[in-house]
């Protein structure tokens, strides 16, 4: 338990650091919308490429580890929609919302939890299911947004558009090229990589405590309450049911679980603006649950542990 503290303390400690920089307007309001575009789009795929070009891969086996959480999430969006028809009646644009926030996973928060607790190699499990997933659960979720938000409307070339372009599946696959080739990377652009990638996880914690928003988390309502029972507790327990299942243990095991139990992504905000959401509901649920996190994540760490 005390080794699980000592992970999540200094992940956490950064995201309200950031929460305090925003409170004081430090160093101002353009700064953190640009650090987080570097942040996404070069200090991540910095990390990526070096990493994955690097890692050991022999004998990875990663057909029951992808196929686990692809499950979980293909079982929570039956049940979610199903307790919503039969129980809750949620609004459209309010369910949106609550789903966004019952599976989706803060990437920042992840990698740095991954790369505390299990090194390098928990961050190679964790740039697969990156690879895998974030095309997935965008489709999901805006195949969520097309039945029950009016608004929703993507074709079908923006989305694959918005996959192909994305820059952390771009990393994922060269730095998995050049590990496939044996070739490596220059040394000096190694190096390099290597020091630009060590300052991804830090800022990019910053940024997560720059987008709360703790005035909006006052008036809980049971959209808020579901979307952080569903996210911090039943996805985790779905996802560590259906990795047993197909034979999946050990690190990998953990990595899932970890996966599950996380907070949900600081940009699902940006979708719900863009397709009808009900955006002030997302930031709710966004914030409440990077809070709550740092409580459940010990709980459910310390059982798969």
């Amino acid at each position: 338990m005390q080794a699980i503290m000592e992970s999540l303390l200094p992940v956490f400690l950064l995201i309200f650091l950031g929460y305090t920089f925003k409170l004081l307007r430090f160093p101002g309001d353009g700064f953190w919308e640009q650090a987080d575009r570097f942040t996404y789009y070069a200090l991540f795929p910095a990390l990526f490429i070096y990493k994955l070009s690097n890692a050991n891969l022999e004998g990875f086996e990663g057909t029951a580890f992808i196929s686990s959480s692809l499950l979980a999430v293909a079982v929570l969006t039956v049940i979610l929609v199903i307790l919503n028809r039969a129980w809750f009646h949620f609004s459209g644009a309010a369910f949106t919302s609550v789903y966004q926030g019952a599976v989706r996973f803060n990437s920042y928060v992840f990698l740095a939890l991954v790369s505390s607790l299990y090194g390098d190699q928990g961050l190679i499990l964790a740039a697969f299911l990156i690879i895998f997933f974030v095309p997935v659960i965008n489709i999901c979720c805006i195949g969520i947004f097309s039945i029950y938000a009016s608004e929703a409307s993507l074709s079908p070339m923006s989305f694959i558009r918005s996959i192909i372009k994305n820059p952390l599946i771009i990393s994922c696959f060269v730095g998995g090229v050049i590990n496939f080739l044996g070739s490596g990377i220059w040394s000096p652009l190694n190096q390099t990589l290597a020091v630009l990638s060590s300052a991804a996880l830090p800022l990019g914690l910053l940024s997560v405590g720059v987008g709360l928003h703790l005035d909006q988390i006052k008036a809980a309502k049971l959209e808020i309450v579901i979307a952080c029972l569903f996210k911090l507790l039943i996805f985790p327990v779905v996802i560590a049911g259906a990795a047993i299942l197909l034979g999946v243990e050990g690190m990998a095991l953990s990595v899932l679980v970890l996966f599950a139990a996380l907070p949900t992504a600081s940009t699902s905000h940006i979708l719900s603006r863009e397709l009808g959401g009900d955006v002030r509901l997302m930031s709710a649920i966004i914030t409440l649950q990077t809070v709550l996190s740092m409580f459940t994540l010990m709980a459910v760490l310390s059982v798969t542990t």
